[in-house]
């Protein structure tokens, strides 16, 4: 495998220091780089288990996600040359070491042969020729995830990008580094209070803040400043105890008990198939249905009406993917809730989809929506990904930079 000379200098130099201390850091670098030979949203995905104190190699060993067969037998290959490299890491010195990893994973740290002199001679410009005719595109990896299907709703050049071409690598953020955290503590604190109930309130209000601070703690690096990190986990634990707040709540309204945590949301629908992980799932004491609680820490619709609006709208398909998913194990789906826990200062107010026929039949034109768009995606009919003509959607985008066809800004839209 011949890339830059650079990245696979750093590749070695990860693999040596893994190998030597055993950095959790450093064993996600090797998975997210290119001479892992793993997809790069497969690898990511993984990345994402470790960031969560999942031991990566075990989760791999143990096919902890749902990946296709060639996906599935490069993450086996890539651990099996890790755990081999391992055993024999404690005789080797650096070098001898290195030359291990270069022979195990096929990388050369040789800079290339000098470029040939250009000739002095002058050059003649030849005939233009004529266009390559458009081919077909394909999605990098075999499987679709709410998040793929919400790019290419928001934008199709954003999905091009991401998931056709892997043209930039998000390294994340603050914003991500905080949900990433909160999603942690919640699923830890779930995991001890199953059945919210107010005679248990004060240990509730006390053993959340000791799970947000051990989930924010483990995510540190994820934030840039100490300053940062400090007041991030100041806003969380004011929210934390807003949360605990609408639980008491809505127990007493309606005792529920959660049932799931970061629950797999695998699923074949048509002749697709989708993944991801659903937040929480509850099921309500009463009536036996199942409820599906996604947490948001960014910024999301604020009724039920307006969310409806976007699931008609094709713009969303997260919760109606969630409820295909348990619908095909066999659940009685009741509800769909967004629960934002973005600000500190609000209470927490979920955005709650109760399930009926007007309903219903939203989900179901979402799930033909879902199998017609990946089903393009997957074959290659997809030849065109024009861009989003809302500016709202390029202001975090990754992409942004190298997008030619983007709106113009709303403030610059009456200038040009």
């Amino acid at each position: 495998m011949l890339l830059d000379v650079a990245e696979r200098r750093a590749f070695l130099s990860s693999a040596v220091r893994w190998l030597r201390t055993g950095e959790k850091t450093e064993l996600e670098r090797l998975v997210r780089s290119p001479y892992s030979g793993i997809d790069h949203d497969v690898a990511a995905a993984y990345a994402t288990l470790a960031s969560r104190g999942v031991d990566l190699l075990e989760a791999i060993d143990a096919q902890r996600l749902a990946v296709p067969a060639a996906d599935r037998d490069a993450l086996l290959a890539f651990s099996s040359r890790l755990r081999r490299l391992a055993e024999r890491a404690p005789e080797l010195e650096d070098e001898p070491l290195e030359a291990a990893i270069e022979n195990g994973f096929g990388v050369s740290t040789e800079a290339p042969a000098a470029l040939p002199q250009p000739r002095s001679e002058a050059l003649e410009l030849t005939t233009a020729v004529d266009p390559q005719a458009p081919g077909p595109v394909f999605a990098r990896q075999q499987h679709f995830s709410a998040s793929a299907l919400n790019a290419y709703g928001e934008c199709a050049r954003k999905w091009f990008y991401r998931y056709a071409c892997g043209a930039v690598e998000d390294r994340g953020s603050a914003a991500s580094a905080y949900g990433t955290a909160f999603h942690s503590a919640l699923e830890d604190f779930h995991g001890e209070f199953a059945r919210p109930n107010a005679r248990d309130e004060d240990a509730m209000r006390s053993r959340i803040v000791e799970y947000v601070n051990w989930a924010f703690e483990r995510h540190r690096d994820g934030f840039e400043t100490r300053v940062a990190f400090e007041l991030q986990v100041r806003r969380a634990q004011r929210t934390a105890q807003r949360y605990v707040d609408w639980l008491l709540a809505e127990a007493k309204r309606a005792p529920f008990a959660v049932i799931g945590r970061e629950v797999p949301a695998n699923v074949e629908l048509g002749d697709q198939t989708f993944v991801g992980f659903i937040d929480r799932l509850d099921r309500d004491e009463r009536t036996g249905t199942v409820a599906v609680v996604d947490y948001k820490t960014g910024s999301i619709a604020t009724t039920a009406a307006e969310y409806r609006e976007k699931i008609r709208k094709f713009q969303d398909f997260q919760l109606p993917f969630y409820y295909w998913a348990r619908t095909a194990e066999g659940d009685r789906v009741g509800r769909l809730a967004l629960v934002p826990l973005k600000d500190a200062r609000l209470d927490v107010r979920p955005v709650v989809v109760e399930i009926d026929p007007a309903v219903t039949q939203d989900l179901e034109r979402a799930r033909s929506r879902m199998i017609d768009v990946s089903s393009d995606l997957a074959s290659g009919r997809a030849r065109t990904f024009d861009a989003t003509d809302d500016p709202q959607a390029c202001t975090f985008c990754a992409y942004a930079a190298a997008c030619a066809q983007k709106p113009p800004p709303e403030r610059e839209r009456f200038g040009r």
